[in-house]
């Protein structure tokens, strides 16, 4: 590889060479054949401009002696005549310097541009890292959050549900005693029990909320369902889950970032659009599963402002790390749509479709 742009540099310094050279030919002819009462000595700072910047510093000096050679040259040629031999000699050292002024101050021109370029790719390559490890540590960050709920779920589940269901057992026997004996606080203690047996449902109502969906590749379906009755019941709100045909996610994380997305749009819905209907569609499209969040609620405010709400970046950040598309928008019949577009991938399948 290596030698391969070796190569590749040797031709193009080579073309370079010859194209100046040419340049300073043709330049001559022109001189010439134009008299030496019109000057083209400017003319020439092309080729030796041109030296500089893609050949070299030393070679632009060559030209620059071949550039006055050849105009001092022409004009003898033409049948320049001169009072004193010493003013050739003056026009041509003069002519040279300049040349030679130009050549130090382009070279200091294309140091200066290097060492630019050079040091814009470096702070691009630093910027690159630094990005790559911003969105490392923000995949961590939500890793380690999912990691917490999960945990603080599971011992809802085990723990706290355990200890109500016992609380329910012994309520459940207290109840039972004050019957026999004919109390009229046996009533009291059944109502007791009945509390205790609601703060079981939404206990686990809460653990399967903070750990929703299942490893199976079915799981995401089946958790969407089952909080979309679940916000029903806690937010008075008519959620419905539609899903027309079965879409199956392979990559557990994937459907665990689209069940947040989810789950961030219908409180958002709730809290600040004021929805009473929302309807979440899971579907297969032509690229990819898209999920989709639409509500009856106030809508987004108009204009959108430039730094949107903490709920909106986060669903737009999950939806990049599974190689989705994000966006929110109003919807046409009122309210807000939230959409979440996954690309064709392995982790998703669509069993309808062959």
């Amino acid at each position: 590889m290596l030698e391969y742009v070796k190569r590749l540099e040797n031709r193009s310094r080579a073309v370079s060479i010859t194209a100046s050279l040419l340049l300073v030919m043709l330049i001559g002819a022109l001189d010439y054949f134009t008299g030496f009462e019109t000057s083209f000595s400017a003319f020439y700072l092309l080729a030796i401009g041109f030296s500089v910047w893609f050949v070299g510093r030393g070679y632009a000096v060559f030209i620059s002696i071949l550039s006055v050679a050849v105009s001092l040259a022409g004009d003898l040629a033409r049948g320049a005549h001169f009072s004193n031999p010493f003013v050739p000699v003056w026009n041509t050292v003069i002519l040279l310097a300049f040349y030679l002024a130009v050549v130090w101050l382009l070279a200091i021109l294309k140091s200066l541009y290097r060492n630019l370029e050079g040091m814009v790719r470096q702070r691009t390559a630093a910027l690159t890292e630094e990005i790559a490890e911003r969105e490392r540590l923000e995949r961590e960050l939500l890793e380690i959050s999912e990691r917490e709920q999960r945990r603080i779920g599971q011992d809802l589940h085990d723990s706290l549900c355990q200890h109500l269901t016992g609380a329910t057992l012994a309520g459940q026997v207290l109840e039972e005693k004050l019957a026999a004996l004919n109390l009229p606080l046996a009533a009291d203690a059944g109502n007791m029990v009945e509390l205790v047996e609601q703060g079981i449902n939404l206990s686990r109502k809460l653990a399967k909320g903070l750990y929703p969906v299942e490893m199976a590749a079915d799981g995401l379906m089946l958790a969407l369902e089952e909080y979309a009755a679940t916000a029903s019941e806690l937010f008075k709100a008519a959620c419905r889950f539609d899903c027309d045909s079965p879409v199956l996610i392979h990559d557990p994380a994937t459907a665990g970032h689209l069940y947040r997305i989810a789950q961030e749009a219908i409180v958002n819905a709730i809290k600040h659009g004021k929805a009473k209907n929302i309807l979440i569609r899971l579907e297969a499209g032509e690229a990819g599963p898209i999920l989709s969040i639409k509500d009856d609620g106030i809508g987004l405010p108009k204009p959108l402002p430039e730094k949107r709400g903490i709920g909106l970046r986060i669903m737009a950040h999950r939806s990049t790390m599974i190689g989705g598309t994000f966006s929110v928008r109003a919807d046409d019949a009122g309210g807000t749509l939230v959409i979440c577009e996954l690309p064709a991938q392995t982790h998703s399948e669509n069993p309808t479709r062959g």
